[in-house]
């Protein structure tokens, strides 16, 4: 079936034709011109009809349905869920960032008859957004991830976010909560009398520590050393998640710490990449206020001769945008990090203590014709010393973390 959703951008009407031709049993629209031909639906609203069609389905569906929201790191917690469960069940997910109201029902219709499990990831960006995926999903588990600045240009205040996340924990009846998470363990407890809860983090069952980071995350848990392909301290609470969920359905703890160690991250969150002269986390997908400081609290931790923090703008934040952004070039400088600022709104912030750019190309330029030192205090020297500086850093453990629209991919180091 193809549905003519349309956009600021785009119009699926333009594509019926080519939807016939190459397979499409039926079409979708609200169009009437096409009303007399077989193949061709007439409705009043495609995107209502797509998500009662998703709904309607998901009512047919006796399997559970696990829910996953929050500010940050829920892509990665559903993906590793989902290779805990896959472990023992035939398990559905959520592909790629199919979050929001088209991708949470194009989500539901993907699951078939013999899928035994399902999880289901939701993202928002303005109030009441996960109140809304959940009267289509109809989750009967439900995992919130944290809560955090992010989007506060829809939400407006963090209270806005936090009713507008907690709605998951409201519709499920089983909720997964990270015991360690002041905010989600008492708004949790609130609702002890109407769901069953299962606390993650801090307990006799699913419990786990830190043994290093260099920069791989090796953690201990189920008494075991497990050598994650993750980084960042702010994933533990992501690991511990997929365990409690896998452990709540009785996948063994051998199968969990299998999983949890062959996942490897390749969507730009957390995950390393090492080429000739330098390792680089990327951790470009998305940033907000909350996440980039735990990147940077992260990459302090990190043990390495040489670091670079390459950050770009965090979009999508309102009024307190330029607060936000002062923010994190205050904590740059107070923990002596190196650091290269990307994007408009830092640009408007720069000072003498950092290199600032409009732009990656800008960024890229520099970084072909510049040195950069191993210590924060002498570099500024060096550039001003040099005539001639050497070319890219080299051996050298580089953060690049930012809003997907300032392109951090294209940086060329």
């Amino acid at each position: 079936m193809f549905f003519c959703l349309k956009g600021d951008n785009f119009d699926g009407n333009q594509f019926i034709n080519e939807a016939l031709e190459k397979g499409a049993r039926y079409v979708i629209t609200e169009e009437r011109r096409n009303e007399k031909r077989e193949e061709v639906i007439v409705v009043d609203e495609v995107l209502k009809t797509l998500q009662q069609l998703a709904r309607f389905h998901r009512e047919q569906l006796k399997i559970p349905i696990i829910g996953i929201t929050g500010t940050n790191g829920k892509t990665t917690t559903k993906e590793l869920i989902a290779s805990v469960l896959s472990k023992k069940y035939k398990t559905a997910y959520t592909k790629g960032n199919l979050n929001n109201h088209i991708g949470v029902p194009l989500t539901l219709l993907s699951i078939k008859k013999e899928d035994e499990i399902a999880v289901i990831e939701m993202g928002a960006n303005h109030p009441g957004e996960i109140a809304e995926l959940c009267e289509i999903a109809q989750p009967n588990y439900g995992l919130i991830t944290n809560i955090g600045k992010a989007h506060l240009e829809g939400f407006g205040n963090i209270d806005h976010i936090i009713e507008t996340k907690t709605a998951l924990y409201r519709a499920a009846q089983v909720l997964f909560v990270n015991e360690e998470d002041d905010v989600l363990r008492s708004y949790a407890l609130t609702l002890s009398h109407s769901c069953s809860l299962n606390f993650y983090g801090n307990n006799p069952h699913v419990s786990g520590h830190i043994l290093e980071m260099n920069p791989y995350l090796v953690i201990h848990l189920f008494n075991k050393r497990l050598q994650t392909q993750l980084t960042g301290n702010y994933n533990l609470p992501n690991i511990l998640a997929a365990a409690a969920i896998g452990h709540y359905f009785n996948v063994s703890t051998e199968a969990i710490c299998e999983a949890i160690v062959e996942y490897a991250p390749q969507n730009q969150r957390s995950q390393i990449i090492k080429n000739k002269k330098n390792i680089i986390i990327a951790d470009y997908y998305n940033a907000n206020p909350t996440s980039v400081k735990a990147a940077l609290e992260n990459f302090l931790q990190i043990e390495a001769p040489h670091k670079l923090a390459i950050l770009g703008d965090m979009l999508e934040l309102g009024e307190s945008s330029l607060f936000e952004h002062q923010t994190i070039i205050d904590f740059c400088e107070s923990n002596h990090i190196e650091t290269c600022f990307i994007g408009e709104i830092f640009y408007s912030l720069k000072n003498k203590r950092f290199q600032f750019f409009l732009d990656v190309q800008a960024c890229n330029n520099y970084i072909k014709n510049s040195k950069f030192s191993s210590s924060f205090n002498t570099c500024h020297k060096i550039y001003d010393r040099l005539k001639n500086p050497p070319a890219m850093p080299e051996n050298t453990l580089i953060l690049i973390k930012g809003s997907r629209g300032i392109h951090l991919e294209d940086i060329e180091i």
